[in-house]
């Protein structure tokens, strides 16, 4: 292996070393290199992306790989600490340009983290000016396409535009609910699926006569209004209606879309949340259900516009279609809404039930300390660390109000890791007017009985 293919190798490896890293580990080990410091500007130093955990990685790749390689020691790792130190230069000028962590900018995001070491491996090797540049832009380039590829293999397809950090099983749970979802063996992938839903489910529902009953009271959609109360709510959104709209499985029943447009077509509300599970089943097509939530879009009267995160039902390739109709989507990000000079901030975080690609470290990473927050996820299976981040309101859906109950026992399935408590609630659809209070209120919602918020309401 010639001189100049040992270095790019090496580059490329304490490059790739970080990501590794963070695939494997996950979330242990993952302290932020800048302790979560904020500059004058409000802004982070690097980002929480930015750990001791990705630095150390590649370092200690950079010393083992040159090793390797037939470099002396000191080379590889001075290779791997002047490359990570590029990384963190490259975060920092980020990071003042406004843009958020994980953001990718192309050039600046490569070049610092190779121009440094090679300024080590270059003289080492007894190159000249003419293969310092040349190398400089090979790797540029192969650690863009590196990424690129990386990002769509092992994290998610569209991650590098959406705030999303999906682990690897979650990404196999996604090739076979989405990327196959127009496939011809799309059927034989999902069999066991069919299987349960098409035939056991429904023959057993139909065998105890409540298949019948089942659709009625799918069809009998109601609209529950619930008042919240807040001591510290921002002054100017005393009375802000949010009309909140989840699990809605708009392709499980004929005319379920249009029952749901009688209902809320009246209406006219300050912000109207989607809280996911658009379409029905796990897998499969979802054509229709683009279709069907475009025409409830266009009967929604909303003064703040509509927002929406995904559900364990939905793919990600749903996003674009929907945002052309108006609707944006929160993964694991947040918005700021305001009224005058008050500001109310909506964070919106990925499915944490069955992707489990939440991440609300990223997701309040923008929002000022003590701001009002109001989270909006799919599932309660997160309300302890939303306590952490200081969610004054969480709304989320998945349990279908308890799925099926039992008199005095309750659900017999929850499909969710929150406790009992907090999984069942008003239904899949209910408006929410928030107004300031003295004081603690006591929840009506039955899941809603948090102490660390005075409201929370679980559909």
């Amino acid at each position: 292996m010639g001189p100049s293919l040992k270095i790019l190798s090496l580059l490329w490896l304490v490059n790739l070393a970080p990501p590794i890293a963070s695939l494997v580990l996950r979330e242990r080990f993952r302290t932020p290199v800048d302790g979560g410091c904020r500059l004058k500007d409000g802004r982070r130093l690097l980002g929480d992306h930015k750990t001791l955990r990705g630095v150390l990685a590649g370092i200690t790749t950079g010393g083992l790989m040159g090793w390797l390689l037939g470099m002396p020691l000191g080379i590889g790792l001075s290779c791997g600490f002047l490359s990570m130190a590029g990384d963190l230069l490259t975060s920092f000028v980020k990071r003042r340009l406004g843009k958020p962590s994980g953001a990718v900018v192309a050039g600046l995001d490569q070049l610092p983290e190779g121009a440094l070491p090679l300024l080590v491996l270059v003289p080492y090797a007894r190159l000249g000016v003419a293969s310092y540049v040349g190398l400089l832009l090979l790797f540029g380039v192969g650690a863009y396409v590196g990424s690129f590829l990386f990002t769509w293999i092992s994290l998610n397809r569209t991650g590098r535009r959406y705030r999303r950090n999906l682990p690897l099983t979650g990404r196999l749970r996604e090739w076979r609910a989405c990327d196959t979802a127009y496939h011809p063996l799309h059927p034989v992938i999902n069999v066991d699926r069919n299987i349960y839903y098409q035939l056991l489910m429904k023959t057993a529902f139909r065998l105890t006569w409540l298949y019948g009953r089942g659709r009625k009271n799918a069809l009998s959609i109601r609209l529950n209004t619930v008042t919240f109360h807040f001591d510290d709510l921002p002054a100017a959104f005393d009375g802000y209606t949010i009309l909140l709209l989840t699990d809605l499985h708009l392709d499980g029943l004929a005319g379920l879309d249009q029952a749901i447009i009688s209902l809320v077509a009246p209406l006219s509300v300050d912000l109207c949340l989607f809280g996911g599970d658009y379409r029905a089943k796990l897998s499969g097509p979802y054509s229709k259900v683009l279709i069907r939530m475009r025409r409830l879009l266009h009967a929604i009267d909303t003064r703040d516009g509509c927002y929406a995160v995904l559900g364990n039902h939905d793919c990600i390739g749903m996003i674009p279609p929907l945002e052309k109709r108006g609707l944006r989507f929160l993964v694991n990000d947040a918005v700021s809404l305001a009224r005058g000079e008050d500001h109310l901030w909506l964070v919106g975080i990925d499915d944490p039930a069955y992707y489990q690609a939440h991440d609300l470290r990223i997701a309040f990473e923008d929002v000022p300390a003590g701001a009002f927050t109001i989270l909006l996820a799919h599932s309660p299976d997160v309300y302890d660390e939303a306590a952490a981040y200081g969610a004054r309101l969480y709304l989320c859906g998945h349990t279908h109000a308890g799925q099926v109950q039992l008199p005095r026992i309750g659900p017999v399935v929850t499909h969710s890791r929150a406790p009992r408590e907090y999984t069942k609630g008003n239904g899949n659809s209910a408006v929410c007017r928030a107004t300031p209070a003295p004081g603690p209120v006591f929840p009506v919602c039955p899941c809603a009985s948090v102490p660390w918020a005075k409201w929370s309401c679980c559909a």
